[in-house]
């Protein structure tokens, strides 16, 4: 297959999605563990640091460049894969079996979608002013300082955002909507590489359902934990 071919042919978007998607499952992982310091109910500190490492290191900061790409790349080739699907027929089924795809399998467009929405609010909310502008000239929210060390408040700024019961409401069905597109997403993502056999599926099977209920379950608690002061 060539280089044109993965972004081209069905088979090559897929391979796109499977690929993409590992890498951002991944992501996620790393993603809220980090994001889980706000637990340790130390004022932030943990987190902060956590967040003042992140963007202050060369290695962190060039995978976050890969990561926007992967993200542009999985949404653009879904979007592709769902208008080829759709071109293939003409007209719809004129029967929907029960014991076919569930309806999330079918309907990862719109999932995905709404996981778009909720990405534009929350790199507004967060990754924009901590990289571009800087939270202290934004919301003058000043920094906090750690064995001489200055670290973006952004234990603060999520305290702020997450005051709003819109945004909260936002950002808990956005991860009702990530959960339902992992449920498919993981499985499809193994089964695309080629890891697909009797042997392995029934394991892979459970681990995506089991990673689709605990990850959006961690990012969904994190606005809801500020909103009810769960956490200080």
């Amino acid at each position: 297959m060539t280089f044109k071919q993965m972004f081209t042919s069905s088979v090559g978007k897929k391979l796109v999605m499977g690929f993409t998607g590992i890498f951002l499952i991944l992501f996620l992982i790393v993603h809220a563990g980090l994001n889980a310091t706000i637990w340790a109910n130390d004022g932030g500190l943990m987190f902060n640091k956590a967040g003042h490492f992140m963007g202050s290191n060369a290695v962190p900061r060039v995978l976050e460049i890969g990561l926007f790409l992967f993200i542009f790349l999985h949404i653009i080739q879904g979007y592709l894969l769902t208008l080829e699907n759709k071109s293939k027929r003409a007209v719809g089924y004129a029967v929907t079996y029960k014991d076919g795809s569930k309806w999330y399998s079918r309907s990862m467009a719109l999932l995905g979608t709404l996981i778009l929405l909720f990405l534009i609010a929350h790199i507004y909310h967060f990754w924009t002013p901590s990289r571009l502008g800087g939270i202290a000239n934004i919301k003058a929210l000043g920094e906090m300082e750690h064995n001489g060390v200055k670290l973006h408040n952004l234990y603060a700024e999520m305290d702020i955002v997450f005051t709003n019961p819109y945004v909260v409401i936002l950002y808990v069905l956005a991860c009702g909507s990530l959960a339902y597109h992992l449920a498919h997403g993981f499985q499809s993502a193994f089964k695309t590489i080629g890891v697909y056999n009797k042997r392995y599926q029934a394991i892979i099977t459970s681990m995506g359902y089991g990673f689709a209920i605990l990850i959006p379950l961690l990012f969904a608690l994190m606005p809801l934990s500020f909103y009810f002061d769960w956490i200080k």
